[in-house]
């Protein structure tokens, strides 16, 4: 049976704020004045226009004042969830330079008692690492300057309080802070992005603000809020699969670099013109075929005309293939054989960072002022936030794309650009702090829109890979428009970490994905593939790690069963999710790591159970919070195909015992109502 989600009150809380736009829960300052909401003393409205469609309605409401500075403000309200977003924009629409622009904020107020702040951290250091603070302790702080949103904290929040509670977040690819704190029977929520902005804007100039969402629910339990957002997230934020809209669904990847018998030091590195054939031939002779052949770094020609060898990080920029490793039309060659046998291929790109700025414009028509460089910095950024680099970094990235008819971009972004972009504030004068991180964050959303556009426009997909060193950009304003094909760079490394990541990670971001080898590092070209890894792969994203020539004890009866058991778990990915055991850090091996996949509509599941290496003991009892009175539930185990017949209380109260007698070892059971 499908859950209802729609909150009758948080509909009444949308539409005061419109009705009471001086209310609003934006402040900013302007010429020294705070503004609290959009008061209509100060401002004089000159627009107001509102849609709807089948999941939300969308307000867009432009106040002007006396010198010319535009506040817009676009809100959208999904009624099926109750869950509320705004953005605001400002432009100068003068002929002189606006007063000074500051301290823009949202700020909510929650009326409860013993308020509990529950989230995750981000991927670099805490590796998603759960908390849970009692904000009647202390308040609780959030501050990401890096430019890498969700490398060290991650912009969502689950807050608990009296018998409900809210989901928040902001949704921004640059630098933001957030602020909890409770008292007097209420809790208070401040946030922001590009901390600290203090700017004018030119004549011309427009800026924004960053997604800011709240979505409150109805019952203070942690499975109802996680499934609650997971729901609002797959239905009405993930971006389309196509040009006719369709959802996005799970599929595999892999990347043929290992398979090549040539030297690889990362990425795709030694690929080239006579070595994918051979490793897409095995796939189909072997019936393990994926959907995207995944082309990762170092297929690019270098900046001053060389075919690099190995040094794929230090050769970016060109974005024109390599022609002595990809001669005429080579690589359009590789992907039209991959079409014609059911694959795609997506294609590894990193826009915001060139090599050799001189050689790039005597070679490629780039412009030296393009490059931001600082003394002590290791990298070279490439600023898109000036408009003419912008366009010419994302014409040579669609041109590749479009020649060779590559269906799925992934970006990459290997350096902090938070930094940069302070520094090119200083270079602009006083009074323009923030303005370089503004520019650029949305030029990168543009970029995307135009990459998505130029995919779509020949079959591709209707949305990008995510990736900045792993989990870096994962805020909900570019997963709109992404995909985090891989949680973590860290995720191709041990079973357990892949595990405790899914614990954690999954509860907000649905579709994600990880590897099917364990690996001793990141980069090592083998590792440790057995049904135990493959099981905790399983993921809407599935990046199968194999060599299909070039391994002579390659396990291929292990590539279908795996394949095979992933394909039938695809249905209930994007479901409801339920952590049954207590999350562990990636050192934790002693324990049990459990949970489900539950499709309330159809009544159907699957429950993955594991045994970690240290764990002494050899069963595990498992209660389905979702299992109901008065309704039997089948359980089929997929190795022996042992049925129980358990009714719904007992299932939920007393449980299932499990026994998995070794160590290392993991379950899969079927579940469906009988």
């Amino acid at each position: 049976m499908k859950k209802n989600y729609a909150n009758p009150q948080a509909g009444a809380w949308y539409r005061t704020q419109l009705d009471h736009p001086e209310s609003f829960p934006f402040s900013f300052t302007y010429c020294g004045k705070r503004y609290d909401g959009f008061p209509a003393e100060s401002l004089r409205e000159i627009g107001c226009s509102i849609s709807s469609d089948d999941k939300k309605e969308t307000c867009e409401r432009s106040w002007i004042m006396p010198d010319g500075l535009q506040v817009t403000l676009l809100t959208a309200y999904y009624s099926g969830y109750g869950a509320s977003e705004w953005t605001v924009w400002f432009e100068n629409t003068s002929n002189e330079n606006s007063g000074i622009l500051e301290n823009l904020e949202s700020t909510l107020t929650f009326k409860g008692e013993h308020p509990v702040l529950k989230g995750i951290l981000g991927d670099h250091v805490n590796l998603y690492r759960p908390y849970a603070h009692d904000l009647d302790d202390m308040p609780v702080h959030f501050y990401s300057d890096s430019g890498r949103p969700t490398h060290i904290n991650f912009p969502y929040f689950n807050l608990e309080y009296s018998d409900s509670g809210v989901m928040l977040a902001i949704g921004w690819a640059g630098t933001w802070t957030a602020d909890f704190a409770s008292g007097g029977g209420e809790v208070s929520f401040k946030a922001g992005s590009t901390p600290g902005i203090r700017t004018y804007l030119k004549p011309g100039e427009k800026i924004r603000t960053a997604l800011f969402v709240r979505a409150p629910y109805a019952v203070r339990n942690e499975n109802y809020a996680v499934n609650y957002w997971r729901s609002w997230f797959v239905t009405c934020n993930m971006p389309a699969a196509d040009a006719s809209g369709n959802q996005a669904e799970p599929f595999s990847s892999c990347c043929l670099a290992s398979d090549t018998g040539l030297p690889n030091s990362d990425g795709s590195i030694s690929e080239c013109a006579s070595t994918w054939r051979p490793s897409l031939e095995k796939m189909l002779a072997e019936d393990v075929k994926v959907d995207f052949r995944w082309f990762d770094a170092g297929w690019y020609v270098a900046p001053d005309g060389s075919s690099p060898v190995s040094d794929w990080w230090g050769t970016v920029g060109t974005w024109t293939l390599d022609p002595a490793k990809w001669p005429g039309s080579s690589f359009r060659e590789s992907t039209d054989f991959a079409r014609e046998h059911g694959m795609k291929t997506l294609m590894w790109f990193e826009p915001e960072r060139v090599t050799d700025p001189e050689s790039l414009a005597e070679n490629y028509g780039y412009r030296p002022e393009w490059a931001i460089r600082r003394e002590g910095c290791g990298s070279v950024s490439n600023n898109i936030g000036i408009p003419e680099c912008l366009e010419w970094t994302t014409n040579r990235i669609c041109k590749v794309l479009r020649e060779n008819k590559v269906e799925m971009y992934r970006e990459d972004n290997n350096s902090d650009p938070g930094s940069l972009w302070r520094y090119l504030d200083t270079l602009e004068g006083a009074g323009r702090t923030g303005i370089t991180e503004c520019k650029f964050v949305a030029a990168h959303y543009k970029m995307w829109d135009d990459i998505i556009a130029c995919t779509l426009s020949f079959g591709g997909c209707g949305f990008v890979d995510s990736c900045a060193s792993g989990g870096g950009r994962n805020d909900l304003e570019s997963l709109r428009r992404g995909i985090p094909l891989l949680r973590s760079d860290d995720d191709r490394t041990t079973t357990a970490l892949r595990l405790s990541m899914t614990a954690a990670f999954n509860r907000w971001i649905p579709f994600c994905g990880a590897n099917t080898k364990e690996k001793e590092s990141q980069l090592a070209p083998t590792g440790r593939s057995d049904m135990y890894t493959w099981r905790a792969s399983y993921l809407p994203s599935l990046n199968v790690d194999s060599q299909f020539t070039q391994d002579p004890h390659q396990n291929f009866d292990l590539l279908r069963t795996g394949l095979r058991e992933w394909k039938k778990l695809c249905p209930y990915m994007l479901k409801d999710y339920y952590v049954l055991t207590p999350w562990h850090s990636k050192d934790d091996k002693s324990g049990f790591t459990a949970y489900s996949f539950f499709d309330a509509e159809v009544e159907r599941g699957v429950l993955l159970l594991f045994r970690m290496e240290n764990c002494s003991e050899d069963r595990l009892t498992v209660r389905l919070p979702y299992a109901e009175d008065g309704i039997g539930y089948k359980l089929t185990d997929e190795d022996s195909e042992a049925i129980l017949l358990i009714p719904g209380k007992e299932l939920r109260e007393a449980g299932c015992v499990f026994v998995l007698p070794e160590r290392r070892s993991a379950r899969m059971v079927w579940i469906e109502v009988r």
